[in-house]
């Protein structure tokens, strides 16, 4: 669980909305369910953990996809 908590503070740094409301949003939902003891809904917040994960680093390969594109090629008339 550590781990994926340090994974998404390191994702969280190049976040549009900036580090400190990343920080804060993912602080509020870890503590939101800190007291939770049901294992199938344990697995489930973990599995939308690893989802947030994958579509923050979807977020971050389209940016730059898009600001190499924009580099290096003509823009369309």
């Amino acid at each position: 669980m550590r781990f994926k908590n340090y994974s998404l503070l390191y994702l969280g740094r190049e976040y549009p909305k900036g580090t400190a409301y990343f920080r804060e949003r993912l602080k509020t939902a870890f503590m939101k369910n800190k007291d939770e003891t049901d294992p199938e809904k344990i697995q489930k917040l973990i599995a939308r953990g690893d989802f947030v994960i994958k579509e923050l680093e979807a977020l971050y390969f389209l940016r730059k996809y898009r600001a190499m594109k924009k580099r290096y090629y003509d823009p369309e008339n």
